[in-house]
């Protein structure tokens, strides 16, 4: 009975051993067959580098550069060194209700007279992708108290070698600190902005401005062409910083001429009466603000103004403003009074009509006057509203359009004589042109806000301080006359930087006396970048306790 357990015992025991055998002998078999492998492998490599002959091949040879014929390259080589960067800077500013120096100016409500013969424009359904652009990197347009410093960047062109440069207004608009970068300057880092610019003029209008930079050395410059010599298919090229990559150049064709882009304000009044854009599919991007459009003959034929976008980026519709505008707004800007200054009659009338109304008042071409302006040049003349005015000089004047341009372009206090159709009869009568912005002033009670700040600004915008006059009580109680006191100090200005502080009344400003707010702004608008300003201040406390506090201007 036994006999049966003892061979099943010795069966399984053989099984186990017989097993490990087995197991031992594959594992010995695969390393020897890895290392056999290995060894082959390294020996057939080795074989095969050293069999490959290679004597044959030749030596890439780098050519000799070509010029290729399309001439790009020599427009930039012409053109670039004139194109400048141009970074700005807005300091925070509290929360006020003064006004702004863009965007926040009271604009005329539509039917209300002007006295500029600006036209009453419907909103258009461009206001959502027509964009303009405050540089590209710029923060809020808005005019509300901010938590930091905002940065924007654009670009420019030199048009004098001591250092004009034309740029766009929107650029330079809300700045207070201007640099320019030459394109022979460093890409520096942060802190190695530029050079420091003044503003010249601007010209909203139009939206160009004029700033100036100081240079020891005559800087190169851009030449102007005749942009009324453009013609649509002809090759441009847009020179500029877009999205900050400075000295980009891109190439495309005049896509169109005198085109006028509705750009209604909130209250659906057009500020766009002076600007009719060279429209191009050049790539214009933000940050291309300001830079030149050059034709094939090396020529500024426009300023890259706008793009007509939905994502702020380039889709090949761009606008640019012509050379012709730019060089008369220039000539005004660099004149002593550093304004535009354009002709009015004293009208307003509509842009777009049916040809229905052509035919019942028995005109082709003219305008029909919708508001005449109380005291105005054709208020003088006799001028009525529902009068058409037909010529101007004997000249047939086509619409609207054509009879700004005329009118807007002639002096101040010459005379124009006007054809026009009342009741269906000719009648003619002699106008005397009239300054719009004064025109402006006299109907809204407000300056017509479209160039150089007025001299009350000058403190705000170069020292960053608002003053007036000292009460009554407090010059008693300090026992003085003259002075003004300061109401406002800009947070991150000059004046905040050297400390003057709100109630400081000053008494001198390097060494001439500061007797009344006029004399104030007399001293302070002679002022410039890298002048040293001491101010003699008096406390609002106590008498006869002045100190001194200057510094040198940014």
């Amino acid at each position: 009975m036994d006999t049966p357990k003892n061979t099943s015992s010795t069966l399984l025991e053989r099984i186990r051993t017989h097993r490990l055998t087995t197991t031992f002998t594959l594992l010995a078999t695969l390393s020897v067959g890895i290392l056999a492998g290995s060894i082959l492998t390294r020996n057939v490599s080795g074989k095969e580098q050293s069999e490959v002959n290679s004597t044959d091949a030749k030596p890439l040879v780098i050519p000799s550069p070509v010029a290729l014929s399309n001439g790009f390259s020599q427009i930039v080589k012409q053109v670039g060194p004139a194109v400048v960067n141009i970074n700005t800077e807005e300091l925070p500013k509290p929360s006020t209700n003064r006004r702004g120096r863009r965007g926040t100016q009271k604009t005329p409500q539509p039917n209300d007279p002007n006295g500029d013969d600006d036209s009453q424009q419907s909103p258009g359904d461009m206001q959502d992708f027509f964009n303009r652009f405050f540089g590209g990197q710029g923060g809020d347009d808005g005019d509300g108290g901010a938590a930091g410093e905002r940065r924007a960047l654009g670009s420019g062109f030199i048009v004098d070698p001591r250092g004009y440069i034309i740029t766009n207004n929107h650029v330079v608009d809300k700045a207070d600190k201007i640099y320019v970068k030459l394109s022979t300057d460093p890409d520096g880092g942060p802190g190695d902005e530029g050079r420091p610019a003044t503003v010249i003029g601007v010209d909203k209008d139009t939206d160009i401005a004029v700033i100036k930079i100081d240079s020891k050395e005559p800087l190169p410059t851009v030449k102007l062409g005749n942009s009324d010599g453009a013609q649509v298919g002809d090759w441009v090229l847009a020179i500029g910083s877009p999205f900050a990559l400075s000295k980009t150049v891109t190439a495309g064709i005049i896509s169109a001429k005198n085109r006028s882009i509705d750009e209604p304000s909130p209250n659906g009044v057009s500020q766009t009466q002076f600007q009719r854009f060279i429209q191009t599919d050049a790539a214009i991007n933000p940050g291309n603000s300001g830079g030149p459009l050059v034709d094939m003959a090396g020529q500024v034929v426009g300023m890259n103004t706008a793009i007509y976008t939905q994502s702020m980026g380039s889709q090949g519709v761009g606008f640019a403003m012509p050379a012709n505008i730019i060089a008369t707004v220039y000539n005004m800007l660099i004149g002593p009074e550093h304004k535009v200054v354009r002709g009015s009659i004293g009208i307003q009338f509509q842009v777009a009509q049916s040809s229905a109304v052509n035919r019942v008042y028995g005109f082709s071409s003219g305008v029909i006057v919708g508001v005449v302006t109380p005291n105005g040049g054709a208020a003088k003349a006799g001028i009525q509203a529902g009068d058409v005015i037909v010529s101007i000089d004997g000249r047939n004047i086509k619409d609207g359009d054509d009879l700004v341009n005329d009118i807007s372009a002639r002096h101040v206090g010459s005379t124009v004589k006007l054809g026009y159709l009342r009741d269906g009869k000719q009648n003619t009568a002699n106008v005397v042109i009239g300054d719009r912005a004064k025109t402006y002033a006299d109907i809204t009670g407000q300056p017509d806000d479209t160039s150089t700040p007025q001299e009350s600004d000058a403190g705000e915008g170069k020292l960053g301080i608002t003053v007036s006059a000292i009460p009554a009580s407090i010059s008693a109680k300090v026992g003085i006359k003259g002075g003004v006191i300061v109401t406002t100090v800009r947070p991150g200005s000059f004046a905040d930087e050297i400390g003057l502080g709100k109630g400081t009344i000053i008494t001198a400003i390097n060494r001439k006396p500061v007797t009344d707010e006029a004399s104030y702004r007399a001293i302070v608008s002679n002022l410039k970048s890298k002048d040293d300003v001491v101010f003699v201040i008096q406390s609002p406390t106590q008498k006869n306790l002045n100190s001194y506090v200057g510094g040198t201007l940014p």
